[in-house]
Protein backbone atom coordinates (compact mmCIF):
# COMPACT_ATOMS: atom_id res chain seq x y z
CA UNK A 1 0.00 0.00 0.00
CA UNK A 2 2.88 2.39 1.29
CA UNK A 3 5.56 1.62 -1.85
CA UNK A 4 1.94 2.28 -4.32
CA UNK A 5 1.86 5.35 -2.92
CA UNK A 6 5.30 6.48 -3.37
CA UNK A 7 5.28 5.22 -7.13
CA UNK A 8 2.18 7.59 -7.72
CA UNK A 9 3.86 10.14 -5.63
CA UNK A 10 6.77 9.46 -8.64
CA UNK A 11 4.51 9.65 -11.32
CA UNK A 12 2.80 12.72 -10.80
CA UNK A 13 5.98 14.46 -9.87
CA UNK A 14 7.23 13.71 -13.20
CA UNK A 15 4.22 14.41 -15.04
CA UNK A 16 4.20 17.90 -13.15
CA UNK A 17 7.89 18.32 -13.88
CA UNK A 18 7.52 17.36 -18.07
CA UNK A 19 4.77 19.40 -18.11
CA UNK A 20 6.84 22.18 -16.31
CA UNK A 21 9.26 21.76 -18.76
CA UNK A 22 6.88 22.46 -22.01
CA UNK A 23 5.69 25.84 -20.24
CA UNK A 24 9.56 26.89 -19.76
CA UNK A 25 10.79 25.55 -22.96
CA UNK A 26 8.03 27.31 -24.90
CA UNK A 27 8.52 30.63 -22.85
CA UNK A 28 12.17 30.55 -23.59
CA UNK A 29 11.82 29.72 -27.43
CA UNK A 30 9.28 32.77 -27.49
CA UNK A 31 12.05 35.71 -25.96
CA UNK A 32 14.82 33.82 -27.65
CA UNK A 33 14.20 32.81 -31.41
CA UNK A 34 14.70 35.29 -34.07
CA UNK A 35 11.76 34.64 -36.71
CA UNK A 36 8.71 35.98 -35.10
CA UNK A 37 6.43 33.15 -36.57
CA UNK A 38 8.31 30.62 -34.56
CA UNK A 39 8.28 32.94 -31.36
CA UNK A 40 4.93 33.55 -31.84
CA UNK A 41 4.14 29.58 -32.08
CA UNK A 42 6.46 28.83 -29.10
CA UNK A 43 4.75 31.59 -26.79
CA UNK A 44 1.36 29.19 -28.31
CA UNK A 45 3.36 26.43 -26.75
CA UNK A 46 3.97 27.94 -23.14
CA UNK A 47 0.27 28.73 -23.14
CA UNK A 48 -0.59 24.72 -23.59
CA UNK A 49 2.27 23.90 -21.21
CA UNK A 50 0.36 26.61 -18.48
CA UNK A 51 -3.13 25.43 -19.55
CA UNK A 52 -1.78 21.81 -18.68
CA UNK A 53 -0.63 23.60 -15.15
CA UNK A 54 -3.90 24.40 -14.61
CA UNK A 55 -5.93 21.63 -15.26
CA UNK A 56 -2.73 19.53 -13.19
CA UNK A 57 -3.84 21.52 -10.32
CA UNK A 58 -8.08 20.73 -10.95
CA UNK A 59 -8.73 23.95 -12.16
CA UNK A 60 -10.81 22.93 -14.91
CA UNK A 61 -12.32 26.65 -15.89
CA UNK A 62 -8.92 28.17 -16.03
CA UNK A 63 -7.34 25.59 -17.91
CA UNK A 64 -10.09 25.31 -20.09
CA UNK A 65 -10.24 29.10 -20.44
CA UNK A 66 -6.65 29.02 -20.66
CA UNK A 67 -6.88 27.32 -24.00
CA UNK A 68 -9.78 28.55 -25.55
CA UNK A 69 -8.76 32.05 -24.88
CA UNK A 70 -4.62 32.10 -25.08
CA UNK A 71 -4.27 29.10 -27.25
CA UNK A 72 -7.09 29.35 -29.18
CA UNK A 73 -7.36 32.93 -29.73
CA UNK A 74 -4.38 35.10 -28.44
CA UNK A 75 -1.79 32.77 -30.26
CA UNK A 76 -3.97 32.29 -33.63
CA UNK A 77 -4.51 36.95 -33.81
CA UNK A 78 -0.50 37.37 -32.78
CA UNK A 79 0.51 35.39 -35.71
CA UNK A 80 -2.03 36.54 -37.61
CA UNK A 81 -1.38 40.42 -36.65
CA UNK A 82 2.50 38.97 -37.26
CA UNK A 83 2.02 38.35 -40.76
CA UNK A 84 -0.09 40.99 -42.41
CA UNK A 85 2.07 43.51 -40.69
CA UNK A 86 5.67 42.99 -40.26
CA UNK A 87 6.06 39.45 -42.32
CA UNK A 88 7.96 36.74 -41.10
CA UNK A 89 11.54 37.70 -42.01
CA UNK A 90 14.13 37.14 -39.79
CA UNK A 91 15.47 40.69 -38.74
CA UNK A 92 19.49 41.68 -40.26
CA UNK A 93 20.13 43.61 -37.08
CA UNK A 94 20.65 41.93 -33.44
CA UNK A 95 17.18 41.25 -31.76
CA UNK A 96 18.56 42.08 -28.41
CA UNK A 97 17.53 45.67 -27.21
CA UNK A 98 21.06 47.98 -25.95
CA UNK A 99 19.38 47.90 -22.82
CA UNK A 100 19.52 44.19 -22.29
CA UNK A 101 21.70 44.42 -19.03
CA UNK A 102 18.85 46.70 -16.94
CA UNK A 103 16.23 44.28 -18.21
CA UNK A 104 18.64 41.17 -16.99
CA UNK A 105 18.70 42.88 -13.41
CA UNK A 106 15.09 43.34 -13.11
CA UNK A 107 14.37 40.11 -14.28
CA UNK A 108 16.77 38.53 -11.65
CA UNK A 109 15.35 40.89 -8.93
CA UNK A 110 11.84 39.86 -9.93
CA UNK A 111 12.35 36.44 -9.57
CA UNK A 112 14.45 36.52 -6.18
CA UNK A 113 11.77 38.35 -4.79
CA UNK A 114 9.47 35.58 -6.44
CA UNK A 115 11.27 33.17 -4.96
CA UNK A 116 12.09 34.15 -1.41
CA UNK A 117 8.20 35.13 -1.13
CA UNK A 118 7.38 31.12 -2.30
CA UNK A 119 10.41 30.14 0.26
CA UNK A 120 8.81 31.96 3.05
CA UNK A 121 5.29 30.75 2.48
CA UNK A 122 5.89 27.05 1.70
CA UNK A 123 6.13 25.76 5.53
CA UNK A 124 2.42 27.52 5.71
CA UNK A 125 0.53 25.96 2.84
CA UNK A 126 -0.83 22.57 3.54
CA UNK A 127 -0.22 20.00 1.02
CA UNK A 128 -4.29 19.01 0.79
CA UNK A 129 -6.51 21.14 -1.28
CA UNK A 130 -9.70 22.21 -0.58
CA UNK A 131 -12.29 20.98 -3.55
CA UNK A 132 -13.61 23.80 -5.47
CA UNK A 133 -17.33 25.48 -4.22
CA UNK A 134 -17.72 26.81 -7.04
CA UNK A 135 -17.93 24.47 -10.52
CA UNK A 136 -17.71 24.97 -14.32
CA UNK A 137 -20.98 24.63 -14.68
CA UNK A 138 -21.81 26.96 -12.46
CA UNK A 139 -19.46 29.56 -14.36
CA UNK A 140 -21.21 29.05 -17.18
CA UNK A 141 -24.75 29.60 -15.78
CA UNK A 142 -23.61 33.10 -14.20
CA UNK A 143 -21.76 33.96 -17.86
CA UNK A 144 -24.87 32.86 -20.12
CA UNK A 145 -27.59 34.33 -17.45
CA UNK A 146 -26.42 37.27 -14.93
CA UNK A 147 -23.48 38.39 -16.89
CA UNK A 148 -24.47 37.58 -20.76
CA UNK A 149 -24.53 41.81 -21.27
CA UNK A 150 -21.29 42.10 -20.16
CA UNK A 151 -19.97 39.00 -22.06
CA UNK A 152 -21.49 40.54 -24.81
CA UNK A 153 -19.97 43.19 -24.75
CA UNK A 154 -16.30 42.27 -24.34
CA UNK A 155 -17.19 40.00 -27.41
CA UNK A 156 -17.98 42.98 -29.66
CA UNK A 157 -15.19 45.66 -28.49
CA UNK A 158 -12.62 42.21 -29.12
CA UNK A 159 -13.82 41.94 -32.44
CA UNK A 160 -13.90 45.68 -33.84
CA UNK A 161 -10.28 45.36 -32.39
CA UNK A 162 -9.42 42.72 -34.06
CA UNK A 163 -11.27 44.14 -37.76
CA UNK A 164 -9.15 47.78 -36.47
CA UNK A 165 -5.68 46.21 -36.95
CA UNK A 166 -6.78 44.34 -39.98
CA UNK A 167 -7.95 47.57 -41.08
CA UNK A 168 -4.64 49.26 -40.04
CA UNK A 169 -2.49 46.56 -41.46
CA UNK A 170 -4.26 46.41 -44.93
CA UNK A 171 -3.49 50.61 -44.94
CA UNK A 172 0.59 49.67 -44.51
CA UNK A 173 0.53 47.24 -46.80
CA UNK A 174 -0.96 49.76 -49.00
CA UNK A 175 1.28 52.18 -48.17
CA UNK A 176 4.41 50.00 -49.14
Amino acid sequence: MRESAGKERLAVGIVFYLISAVAVGGALAAVLLKNLVHCALALTLAFLGLALLFLRLDAQFAGFAQILVYVGAVAILVVFAILLTRGSEIPKEGVFSKTWLTGLAIAAAVFAMLGWVVLQAGPWLSNESAAPEVTVNQIGQALMGRYVLPLEIVAVLLTAALLGAVIVAMHEKEGK
